[in-house]
């Protein structure tokens, strides 16, 4: 309930329903994180390995309390993510952002310069296409191919 209440604290994010955050935590903890501050969900990152390319991390959400905004909590965490022993194999990071979301594009692009990775950028889904003009597009970022290992992100 706190990770559903911190995304829909945080607009414009889309909301999910209860139960798709606690699939997200159950089903893909290995690739999903939480940060908390005291008792209270400070942030949190939803992310998959994409089954038909377990070498690349897919990252769904990512959500940082205003309380916590402006301290490198959504980069800490989606750094701990690529250090972990399920992402040992992981070479690309995609995900889908919108044009207005300055926030996850700078997050994004430092990732891409710490990593020392190409970032490719293209549409995800197109806003006419696939939202029937009901959502703003998503461009689709690709980092990668990048070397992974714990002492990458040091």
């Amino acid at each position: 309930m706190a990770i559903n209440q911190l995304i829909a604290d945080s607009p414009p994010l889309d909301t999910n329903s209860v139960y798709c955050n606690l699939l997200q935590c159950s089903h893909f903890a290995e690739t999903s994180i939480i940060a908390k501050s005291g008792e209270q969900c400070a942030g949190f990152i939803s992310g998959y390995l994409i089954p038909s390319r377990p070498n690349t991390l897919f990252i769904w959400q990512v959500v940082v309390s205003t309380k916590a905004r402006g301290q490198g909590l959504a980069f800490r965490m989606l750094e701990q993510l690529v250090q972990r022993p399920a992402c040992a194999e992981v070479q690309y990071i995609e995900t889908t952002i919108t044009s207005g979301n300055e926030a996850s594009w700078a997050l994004f692009r430092k990732i891409a310069r710490l990593l020392k990775a190409p970032l490719q950028e293209s549409v995800g889904f197109d806003e006419k296409i696939h939202f029937y003009g009901a959502h703003e597009t998503e461009h689709l970022l690709r980092i990668g191919p990048f070397q992974n290992s714990k002492d990458q992100t040091k």
